[in-house]
């Protein structure tokens, strides 16, 4: 793990422990409802911190693997750059086709 994912997965779990204390406080002196509340939000620190842990083994299995990690974002984007047909119907947003392009038809740009 890089400095900023360390200083990142540190400033976590500080937050989720000062969360914690707040809801041993609230427990012993204010309502219980607010010690739910409390006890809920000092989870979501530790789930950032599994987040950060697992991005890291996932840059260290794109290394070991010798190409980049690909997210679900970009096999979207790789999916629909491999159904267009050619530069004219990217830009006239799948009406017009260029003139050697294998896909003469008419096709719908709704993705």
């Amino acid at each position: 793990m890089n400095r900023s994912g360390r200083l990142l997965c540190t400033l976590y779990l500080t937050t989720s422990a000062e969360l914690a204390w707040t809801t041993v406080l609230e427990i012993l002196h204010g309502p219980r409802w607010a010690a739910c509340l409390f006890a809920a939000a000092s989870l979501v620190p530790v789930i950032a911190v599994v987040r950060e842990t697992l991005i890291r083994d996932l840059r260290r299995a794109a290394v070991v693997a010798r190409h980049p990690a690909r997210t679900a974002a970009d096999e979207i984007v790789r999916g629909e750059l491999n159904a267009a047909c050619c530069e004219r119907w990217w830009t006239s947003l799948g009406i017009h086709h260029d003139s050697t392009c294998p896909h003469g038809m008419r096709r719908s740009s709704a993705a």
